[in-house]
C-alpha cells in the first residue's frame, strides 16, 4: 500500500484566530471544504464536518474524555486519531493530519484532486 501524500494549508497564524465553540471544536475552511479542528490532550486533530452516518454536524457534538468525537445526532463515536468508529456501528469519519509550525496551524489535504478525497 502506498503512503498518502498531503498538501498542507494554513488555517490560522495562531490558535487564537480559530473560533472554538463551548465544546472546544472550531470549524475552518480549506480549499472550499469545511473541516472541524480541536485540541485534545495537547494534540491537534482535524476531522470531517459531517458525520458519515446521517450527516450530523460534528462541531455540534463534543469530544469525550478518551479522545472520541461524538456525533450530536445519534451519539456515534469516532476516534480523533484515526476516525474509526468506536461505538460499534462500522462507520469511518474522515480525519486530516495537523501540523503546528511555530504558532501557525496547518491541515493536510490528500494530493490528487477529487480522487484524493476518496
Amino acid at each position: 500500500m502506498t503512503e498518502k501524500k498531503y498538501q498542507y494549508h494554513q488555517v490560522a497564524e495562531h490558535p487564537q484566530e480559530l473560533t472554538f465553540n463551548e465544546q472546544g471544536i472550531a470549524v475552518t475552511e480549506v480549499k472550499g471544504k469545511k473541516i472541524c479542528i480541536t485540541r485534545h490532550r495537547e494534540q491537534w486533530y482535524a476531522f470531517a464536518y459531517k458525520c458519515p452516518h446521517a450527516s450530523g454536524i460534528m462541531s455540534e457534538g463534543y469530544v469525550d474524555a478518551v479522545g472520541n468525537v461524538v456525533c450530536p445526532v445519534h451519539r456515534y463515536k469516532f476516534s480523533l486519531q484515526n476516525g474509526r468508529n468506536t461505538s460499534g456501528e462500522g462507520y469511518y469519519l474522515k480525519t486530516y493530519p495537523v501540523e503546528v509550525r511555530g504558532e501557525a496551524i496547518f491541515v493536510g489535504l490528500p494530493d490528487g484532486g477529487l480522487f484524493g478525497w476518496l
